[in-house]
């Protein structure tokens, strides 16, 4: 089963895919919303999220929840990208709170692959504890 662990950062969709608890590495990394406030880039931002699904035969995906308000909230950017993700026909979507990863790195030894981006890091995490 091919998994996708999604951390949003900014305009920035963080990718990482996992099969059977082992790291894929991928030709996309990263997908970014150039301006969230055009209509032809979030149309290309669902398209090529899409398109990734599909290339990477994804069957799940979780993503890193964002805080709602206070000092560490996500940006309303974030938000959309979450709402557009959500939205996909292909595969099902859970959200996954930061203190539920972060208890899972501290109980568990995490050797991140040789191959995975310092940016990747909490995908691969959000991913990773789901297995």
């Amino acid at each position: 089963m091919n998994i996708c662990g999604i951390e949003l950062k900014a305009n920035n969709t963080i990718l990482v895919v996992l099969k059977n608890k082992k790291y894929i590495e991928t030709k996309i990394k990263k997908i970014i919303i150039e301006d969230d406030e055009k209509q032809e880039d979030i149309r290309k931002f669902c398209n090529e999220f899409l398109d990734f699904l599909q290339t990477n035969e994804i069957e799940k995906i979780f993503i890193k929840k964002r805080g709602k308000k206070g000092a560490f909230s996500g940006g309303a950017v974030t938000f959309k990208m979450e709402g557009l993700i959500q939205l996909n026909p292909l595969c099902s979507v859970d959200l996954l709170s930061a203190q539920t990863i972060s208890t899972f790195e501290k109980k568990n030894e995490i050797n991140f692959p040789k191959e995975l981006k310092k940016y990747q890091e909490q995908a691969y995490l959000t991913a990773f504890c789901n297995l």
